[in-house]
């Protein structure tokens, strides 16, 4: 998913063809799509709208269940990658986002991951809410997770805590790490970088995270016309995370 304006730019991790495929490879462990199946199946959401699906595993996983998907992302290399994959055909996939969405009724959207921090400036934030609202039926539900700010998960950023090299099917080995570049109030910016011992190129991703705190978030979801369910724990994260549950407001609830 893109940072900043996420209708413009695109971290290079996701738009730039080389890096996109690597993607699921070098991070496998998508543990924590569980707790948001969890809750698709809770809500009995049929009709799923995942906003920046990226290379599209969470969508995949919804079509494979039965849901009605529509994934979308602003990222085309990401999308490709999506679209290759087995029981792509099942998903509606939107080169965009949220903000730029044909008519839908679904019953549950989602922002998986990082992709509700990667969406850093105000104005993109507020459109991306109020697309996702406009998304919904009435009564269907917002998800999504942000690191909480007071853990500073970004201090464990580093090329030592991070540093891995990993054999990629049909590319070799790729060396990988992220190193922070700059804290500026709720912003962290960091750079990812990939060294392919195929060819020795070497190729960097810089992205921004805003760390919002809960009170902000939830005055944020009530301006755009959600009521704010109980906040909730990332099972796989105990602690670190906060996750939210918006409910798209009834008329009669005005």
């Amino acid at each position: 998913m893109a940072s900043g304006d996420c209708a413009s730019v695109v971290d290079e991790a996701f738009g730039n063809p080389r890096l996109a495929v690597l993607y699921d490879v070098l991070d496998p462990d998508r543990g924590d799509l569980d707790a948001y199946l969890a809750m698709a199946e809770e809500f009995g959401a049929r009709r799923v709208l995942d906003i920046g699906c990226g290379t599209g595993v969470f969508a995949l996983l919804l079509a494979a269940r039965g849901c009605d998907v529509v994934g979308v992302d602003p990222a085309a290399a990401s999308l490709d990658v999506a679209r290759a994959k087995p029981g792509a055909g099942r998903v509606r996939w939107l080169h965009g986002d949220a903000t730029r969405l044909p008519p839908l009724a679904v019953d549950l959207a989602t922002m998986t991951a990082n992709v509700a921090q990667q969406i850093t400036e105000p104005d993109a934030w507020r459109n991306t809410l109020r697309g996702a609202h406009t998304a919904l039926r009435t009564g269907g539900r917002l998800v999504f997770e942000t690191r909480d700010p007071a853990r500073r998960a970004w201090q464990e950023w580093n090329r030592a805590a991070t540093h891995t090299v990993t054999d990629v099917p049909g590319t070799g080995p790729v060396e990988s790490w992220v190193e922070v570049t700059e804290v500026e109030g709720p912003l962290v910016t960091f750079r990812w970088t990939y060294a392919f011992t195929a060819d020795g190129r070497v190729l960097t991703s810089d992205s921004t995270l805003r760390f919002r705190g809960r009170e902000e978030v939830e005055a944020d979801l009530a301006a755009q016309g959600y009521v704010v369910e109980p906040l909730r724990d990332a099972p796989d994260r105990p602690g670190r995370e906060l996750v939210f549950v918006a409910r798209r407001r009834g008329p009669w609830e005005r």
